[in-house]
Formats: structure tokens, sequence, C-alpha cells
């Protein structure tokens, strides 16, 4: 297990380690969907077995409570919101709140029930959960499918905050905007977002770290943090 010390041990400290652990947060040279080499990596797809993804779905349930975001049912998109959702309600009924959820499949269906969404009907304060925000585009698609059946979109929670600018394509390419994609769907959007941790909770615990080839990571992710970073709102 990585080990820590020296500053304050919360939620997110605990969920940085459990992501390190879990094998989900890697470091090395990955290139990113904009086209950046990050020195770290997020992949929520490896919450592979039962016991990894109740205890994620515990992470994001406590980071709501704490948050006091009101909501009235989860919406899952497809694909890694489906998982997340159905898991998030579940820890949610166990901790007394029980909801309903619903998620939406990329191919409409032509028969049977038909239609694109699965499980509870749209309506009221919806709450959208995904893994993390790189451009907003999930979100802004969640946003028009719950507001044409008639929803109120709430809020959206993730368990990382990247807190790097968003990428805007242009006919000139891929340009870098001012703000990140959880700003921008706060300010742009008008949606609440919680996050269970972010990169400057990464960079806190990568410097507190006893582990020396954890430490190791640490200036390279400062060096990203400085050149793709956005200031913390």
């Amino acid at each position: 297990m990585s080990e820590f010390i020296g500053a304050e041990q919360g939620l997110s400290h605990d969920f940085v380690a459990f992501a390190i652990d879990s094998g989900v947060l890697k470091f090395g040279q990955y290139t990113t969907k904009a086209g950046r080499l990050s020195p770290y990596f997020f992949n929520a797809g490896l919450f592979d077995d039962g016991l990894k993804i109740a205890r994620l779905a515990s992470f994001y349930a406590q980071s709501l409570l704490d948050s006091g975001i009101e909501f009235d049912m989860i919406f899952g998109p497809a694909y890694k919101g489906i998982p997340l959702g159905a898991t998030l309600a579940m820890e949610l009924a166990r901790r007394g709140k029980n909801v309903p959820f619903a998620y939406n499949r990329k191919e409409v269906k032509d028969h049977g029930e038909g239609g694109s969404l699965v499980g509870a009907a749209l309506k009221g304060r919806v709450l959208i959960v995904d893994d993390v925000m790189s451009a907003g585009t999930a979100v802004r698609e969640s946003i028009e499918l719950i507001r044409q059946h008639g929803a109120t979109p709430q809020a959206v929670v993730i368990a990382l905050d990247r807190q790097e600018m968003a990428t805007e394509k242009n006919n000139a390419g891929v340009q870098d905007v001012p703000y990140s994609a959880v700003q921008y769907v706060r300010e742009q959007l008008g949606l609440k977002v919680c996050a269970v941790a972010s990169l400057d909770d990464l960079l806190n615990y990568l410097a507190h770290s006893l582990d020396p080839s954890l430490k190791t990571h640490l200036s390279h992710v400062q060096a990203y943090r400085a050149k793709y970073g956005v200031r913390a709102v």
C-alpha cells in the first residue's frame, strides 16, 4: 500500500492512495485525447472487480454527502457512467438515500421498449456521474438528453479533476483555452461539480509520499501542471 506522511489525511488522500494501489492511477508517459504528453494517466476502467468498484462508489457517495449537493436521481452516460451510476445508487441506498437511476444507449433501440434510455424515467434534479472530464463533451450531451425528457441537469460528480486547460477545436486544429472542463461546466453550463480528488491532491500526495519510486514523479507532474494547469476556483 502507498505510504504517506506529514500532511492532513482525508478523503481525497485516501482516494489517491486507492487509485494508485489499484493500478488505476499510473505514472509514465501517456498521450491524452488532446494530444498532450501527460506524466500520469487515470483509467477508471481498471476498477475492475467487485471490491474495487464498491469502494469507488463509497468515495463518490461520501464526496456527494459532504458537498451538500441535492439531487433526485442519477444518470450514468454510456459507457463508463453505467456501472458508476448503478453502484453509486446502491451505495447511497445503503447509506439511507435511495434514488432512482438511468443510463443511455449509444444507439437507439428500435425494438422491444425502444428508445435510448434504460432504467428510471428522467425527472426532477438529475446528477450526472462520470470518471473524469476532459472537454465537457459528454456532459453537454447528457444535459441535452436530460432536458429533452423534461428533467433538470443539476450536478456532475467525477472521480478526478485534472485541473488542466480544456481544448477547443477550431479550423486550425486544437487550441488550449484558459479554463478547465470542470470550470466550463460550473461557470458556463451552470451545473455544480463534485470531484472526489484533484490534481492538487495528487501533487500533495506525491510531495508527502514515503515511497521513493512515487516521489520521482513529482517534478514531472508539477511541470505538466505548470504548462497546462488552470487556477483553482
